[in-house]
């Protein structure tokens, strides 16, 4: 298969939906890209098509995207979706200002002088100084 061939996957999980050839991996394999996910495929599970689009070796996604757009075909995205936000819970919120406010108590907090003790002295039952 040439570089360029569109073709539609016959089998596997992208089956029926379109690709185009890549780039020639072997006899039996090539990779391709499209309303597909990129991935090396036998050559037995596609079916090509008449036309041919004006695509590099290993041409990247969006360039892939550029072609099938003015052929007027659909593309899957490869970039995921961004996840919303997970509402933070009413617990964890508490913590949160609890936690922030233990951490200015602790700045707010003025060093106060050690206190000088007087040291006792140890001694032995015979009276002896132990240190």
């Amino acid at each position: 298969m040439e570089i360029g061939r569109v073709c539609i996957k016959l089998a596997g999980r992208d089956a029926g939906n379109v690709a185009v050839v890549v780039d020639n991996v072997d006899d039996k394999f090539v990779l391709i890209d499209g309303n597909v996910r990129r991935r090396k495929c036998n050559v037995m599970h596609l079916e090509p098509l008449d036309e041919v689009l004006k695509i590099k070796k290993n041409a990247p996604h969006a360039d892939v995207v550029s072609e099938f757009k003015k052929l007027k075909l659909d593309i899957w995205n490869t970039k995921p979706k961004k996840k919303a936000e997970k509402p933070v819970s009413k617990r964890m919120q508490y913590k949160k200002v609890a936690k922030e406010a233990s951490v200015k108590k602790k700045e707010n907090k003025t060093e106060k002088p050690v206190k000088e003790t007087k040291k006792k002295e140890l001694r032995n039952k015979n009276g002896k100084k132990a240190f």
